[in-house]
């Protein structure tokens, strides 16, 4: 539940060597470059088959059948997908540094649980519906546990081991609750399997609109944490001699993951490995600095998401499956071999 940083990954360097930074840099503009031909894959590739020519004239000519499947229905999913994944991989990289567990993803502080106990209450008690309900209703349980777990955790005095056990123990009692209501409500269970497996073929205009603020505010304040989240990855008591806040910092990054990950869960549903794996991922090619994970984690986390919804939308053609099952099916096995790999080098 909780892993202590290795010490060569507690200490930050603050300035590193010009050699280093520009193949960072270079890594950037190659990530950009393999993000740009997915999201063009996404709109090109579905399970309805189209050819280039086609999505083309769907895209700038015809108003028709094309224009309804390549800019009604595969553009706006590329578009929640990009904006998503950067969203999960982003909250990934903040908790794991906030808990100093390279194994943090948004589920273990309950995010996710949060979101998905409110689309089922809103569901059951409330006769809600409309995935535009759902929005609302997921954000604000995510946000409401990401309050209570701060809460629990100390608040100020909040430490990685307390937040963590907040985290877990109210997911324990929030999945109980869900699994309660889904067993004695049929209908409940009817309406919420679709939105808990994790799906991007829901994505609307609207529902782009509603959560894109939050995106917007999730991002600029997690680039804006980087700094002095490095600072406090080295250890308390070092974090408060460089000048550090810890209280803070600590808020700001529970109350950034909690709106990047709120957003994304609201209009997907909860997605996993995504925030756990990319930026467990490219910190082996960056290092433990977060002026440069954050970036490669927004940048590499919508390529996996749009990936696998290609996969899914190829796999079970004329049907799909839902980007929710490939990343955990993919997911599984590639992070093992993270893992192991990471194991190996430490020995």
């Amino acid at each position: 539940m909780f892993v202590d940083s290795p010490p060569e990954q507690r200490a930050v360097t603050t300035a590193a060597p010009p050699e280093r930074r520009a193949i960072r840099t270079v890594g950037l503009l190659v990530s950009l470059g393999i993000l740009a031909l997915v999201a063009l894959a996404s709109i090109a590739i579905g399970a309805k088959e189209l050819s280039l020519e086609q999505v083309w004239h769907g895209l700038f000519d015809d108003t028709g059948m094309y224009g309804d499947v390549v800019v009604g229905e595969r553009l706006s999913r590329t578009v929640l997908g990009l904006l998503a994944g950067a969203a999960l991989g982003l909250s990934g990289a903040l908790l794991q540094a906030l808990t100093r567990n390279p194994l943090a993803d948004p589920g273990l502080l309950g995010i996710n649980a949060g979101a998905s106990a409110a689309v089922v209450t809103a569901i059951t008690f409330l006769g809600v519906t409309s995935l535009s309900g759902y929005v609302w209703f997921a954000f604000l349980g995510a946000a409401a546990v990401g309050a209570l777990v701060w809460f629990l955790g100390g608040s100020r005095g909040a430490t990685p081991v307390r937040l963590a056990l907040a985290g877990t123990a109210i997911t324990a009692a929030l999945y109980g609750y869900l699994q309660a209501v889904m067993i004695t409500d049929g209908a409940a269970l009817g309406k919420m399997r679709f939105w808990t497996v994790g799906s991007l073929a829901s994505a609307t205009d609207s529902t782009i609109t509603q959560v894109l603020p939050f995106f917007g505010a999730g991002l600029v304040l997690a680039l804006f944490l980087a700094r002095p989240l490095n600072a406090v990855a080295m250890g308390d008591d070092t974090a408060r001699a460089l000048g550090a806040n810890l209280g803070r910092t600590r808020a700001l990054s529970m109350a950034a993951a909690t709106v990047l990950c709120g957003a994304a869960t609201a209009a997907c549903g909860p997605i996993v490995f995504v925030g756990l794996m990319v930026p467990h991922a490219v910190r082996s090619f960056t290092g433990p600095d977060l002026r440069w994970i954050l970036p490669y984690a927004t940048i590499l986390s919508p390529v996996l998401l749009l990936g696998a919804d290609i996969i899914g939308r190829m796999v079970a053609r004329p049907a799909e499956l839902q980007v929710g099952i490939v990343t955990a099916v993919l997911g599984g096995p590639v992070f093992i071999l993270l893992v192991r790999r990471r194991r190996t080098t430490q020995l």
